[in-house]
């Protein structure tokens, strides 16, 4: 069995980079972000990218960074969330965006890592969002086709590896890395903990390791919260 394991964001990244290429960047807000490996991407300094993400990030974190070095050309995404930084440069024309409806966008790269290269769904259809797409009628009712998304690098993170690259995520972690984990040419995961071969119950793994090329243990893990909302306590 092949080495997966790298001893550094950077080396797990060694090779990979190149301006121009489509890099899918895993988790769902804040929640499950490479934290580790996007610091690396952005000292790389690769340019013109098309990132496929959820959203961009928020201030001072996550790809909120490579926007912040105009090293993103396009985003393709269904959130902007409270990133004013994304906000600014798509309304100043720096920054091209396809937005997507989100379970759109998740079935897309579903479909990338399965071998489909396009699906009918009834989201948009009447809305910007078909616009230039064939529509069809199935049993009466409209649908819009959508095509797959792929890439040439997915980087994802995940709670737990074992050496083999079998990965397990926690809760909201586990929104959109496993399927982006699956549809890149070359797939990095960032974990928590690395743990010995056997330990994981096979009913347990999130993602086969046959989809995962490196392994790096995370050296950031900040976890942020994007916006904190609290109450008080009834009985404060």
């Amino acid at each position: 069995m092949p080495d997966k394991i790298y001893d550094s964001p950077s080396a797990a990244l060694d090779g990979l980079l190149f301006d121009g290429m489509t890099i899918m960047s895993g988790g769902f807000g804040l929640s499950g972000n490479p934290e580790s490996l996007i610091p690396e991407i952005r000292r790389s300094g690769v340019r013109e990218l098309t990132v496929i993400s959820n959203n961009a990030g928020a201030d001072g974190f996550g790809l909120w960074m490579l926007l912040e070095s105009r090293q993103v050309k396009k985003m393709i995404s269904s959130y902007v969330g409270e990133n004013k930084l994304f906000e600014q440069q798509y309304l100043s024309g720096e920054l091209e965006l396809e937005l997507n409806p989100q379970g759109t966008l998740a079935e897309r790269i579903r479909a990338g890592g399965a071998g489909i290269p396009a699906f009918y769904t009834r989201t948009g259809v009447g809305t910007v969002v078909a616009e230039g797409k064939p529509v069809e009628v199935f049993e009466g009712a409209e649908y819009v086709r959508e095509t797959w998304l792929r890439a040439d690098l997915s980087i994802v993170k995940a709670w737990r590896a074992d050496p083999a690259g079998n990965l397990m995520f926690r809760k909201t972690a586990r929104n959109f890395n496993p399927n982006m984990a699956t549809a890149g040419k070359v797939t990095v995961a960032e974990v928590e903990e690395i743990v010995p071969a056997g330990t994981f119950d096979p009913d347990c793994i999130h993602t086969p390791g046959i989809f995962v090329d490196r392994i790096v243990k995370a050296t950031i893990n900040e976890k942020r919260i994007e916006k904190l909302t609290t109450r008080a306590r009834e009985d404060a």
